[in-house]
């Protein structure tokens, strides 16, 4: 029995709800969508929280 690897970490559903956009408005393959997801959050995660 086999299943689909889900999210486990707060990170990782971040970064997925960030690649689902991308791929909602461009034409990006599912790994270079996941690439730039990944890069957002983590540019967004260097963002001060009172500036957030």
């Amino acid at each position: 029995m086999t299943s689909a690897a889900e999210p486990t970490t707060r990170y990782q559903l971040r970064v997925d709800r960030v690649k689902h956009v991308v791929q909602e408005h461009t034409k990006l393959s599912d790994a270079k969508a996941l690439a730039l997801a990944v890069h957002m959050v983590r540019e967004l995660d260097t963002v001060p929280e009172r500036i957030r």
